[in-house]
């Protein structure tokens, strides 16, 4: 009896485990993320027709799809059934991740809303820093005189759904600049670190001095020869 129950007690365990593992590993692989502004929030990507400045409140933020290069984030409302955005995000390397969430934003002028500019999931070294279309971006860029990524080429902001599948395929697809505050284009990586910085030392084998042989060694090896031998010798006196 003694047994069964044991069994039954680790069958049990099993179970609870079971139920607990999946919903634990989802929201590790979408980062689902509950965030509550206290004032309203400029965001980038296409949004829900009039969500282009979130009001103060508590929203849902999840990775929905992610390439080598590029993801796309979706915000939603707190019961998370309506989606208000899907956005455009490359990986962003921070050098020491924190136990909380991280949201940061961009320069705005005064009694403007704030714009979102990264989102950085508690433990991850890896962020994700948002994309804008250009014009705003440019603008963006003029406040904070530093480089501001961007949507190359004209994209629709305001949809009914900006969950639909055509929308998402298109944020994949379009191409990612960096804008100066005069409107010049630059390198993406200006703007992100995409990847640890690695610092390669060249290691060069040392090598032996010119007048160096092998004797030193050879004569070690005979005097390590000779002490075996004589141990030997030694061992054998004792058991005779």
């Amino acid at each position: 009896m003694t047994i069964l129950r044991a069994a039954a007690n680790v069958f049990a365990i099993g179970l609870l485990s079971a139920t607990l593992i999946p919903s634990a590993r989802a929201d590790e692989f979408n980062r689902k993320t509950v965030i509550t502004f206290s004032g309203p929030v400029e965001i980038p990507g296409v949004h829900m027709i009039g969500w282009g400045v979130l009001p103060a409140g508590t929203y849902v933020f999840k990775i929905m799809d992610s390439q080598s290069d590029r993801h796309i984030v979706q915000i939603f409302s707190k019961d998370e059934k309506t989606v208000y955005a899907t956005i455009l995000a490359i990986p962003n390397y921070r050098l020491k991740p924190t136990d909380k969430t991280v949201i940061t934003f961009r320069e705005r002028p005064a009694g403007e809303p704030e714009a979102l500019r990264a989102w950085f999931y508690p433990g991850r070294n890896w962020g994700e820093e948002f994309v804008y279309p250009k014009a705003i971006a440019v603008s963006l860029a003029k406040v904070s005189n530093v480089a501001v990524l961007a949507i190359a080429t004209e994209v629709k902001l305001e949809v009914e759904k900006p969950e639909v599948a055509e929308v998402v395929e298109q944020l994949k697809a379009v191409p990612i600049i960096a804008v100066k505050p005069t409107g010049e284009e630059v390198e993406v990586a200006q703007v992100v670190q995409t990847a640890p910085a690695v610092e390669v030392a060249e290691l060069t084998p040392a090598a032996l001095p010119e007048t160096a042989s092998s004797l030193p060694l050879i004569a070690l090896f005979g005097l390590l020869a000779m002490g075996g031998a004589l141990a030997l010798r030694l061992l054998q006196k004792r058991i005779v």
